[in-house]
């Protein structure tokens, strides 16, 4: 990882060496869950499809390793299962990795967060920590399948802690909007205040 894409790394005393955590970061690339959690002192363990796990061999052995807990994404209640399985992991004083836009970029700006992340530490307590990957999208840019050799960022920025309750819209809507602009500030994207899914949708970019 460090000899082929070289990453630049800033911030990762940020990322508590104890104890459970979220971080969460933008998503410019599907390589995102691959180099973030190399480059992490512990384990973060993010939610994956199934068929992760049961196509490619090599990505199979990759995810478990990772400690990826696998998902059914067809199913109605995937959305709730994500975040109780991310329960767990906190519970476990482990770190659970997010992308609060809830897909890759499309363009590579930043969209709108969805409120999961905010119901994750209203619930667990755990704090947020927010991330930049800087690059990705360069290295396995959409539609690409081999990745290619161009330096990366990675930036962690400082712990956010909450209150507030999780069965309040607007609470999670707050807080989700705080952990988007941190993300934005250590990113440098420009915010878009639509989801990501509905512009992919949509067919629209801003390039």
């Amino acid at each position: 990882m460090h000899l082929l894409w070289r990453p630049r790394m800033e911030g990762r005393e940020h990322v508590p060496a104890h104890g459970p955590a979220i971080l969460a970061s933008n998503h410019l690339s599907v390589l995102d869950s691959f180099f973030m959690p190399a480059l992490v002192p512990r384990m973060v363990r993010f939610v994956a499809k199934k068929e992760y796990f049961t196509g490619n061999r090599l990505a199979a052995e990759w995810m478990r390793a990772m400690g990826a807990v696998e998902i059914d994404r067809e199913n109605v209640t995937a959305a709730q299962d994500m975040l109780d399985a991310a329960v767990e992991v906190l519970k476990a004083g482990e770190l659970f990795g997010i992308y609060p836009e809830g897909t890759r970029s499309p363009d590579g700006r930043l969209y709108r967060g969805k409120i999961g992340v905010a119901w994750l530490s209203l619930t667990t307590g755990a704090p947020v920590v927010p991330v930049a990957m800087l690059g990705t999208d360069r290295v396995l840019p959409p539609g690409a399948s081999v990745p290619r050799l161009r330096r990366i960022g990675v930036r962690f920025g400082e712990p956010m802690t909450f209150t507030g309750d999780p069965g309040s819209a607007r609470d999670r809507r707050r807080v989700t909007d705080e952990v988007m602009a941190a993300i934005q500030r250590l990113s440098g994207q420009e915010y878009v205040p639509r989801y990501g899914a509905s512009v992919k949708g949509a067919g629209e970019t801003g390039v």
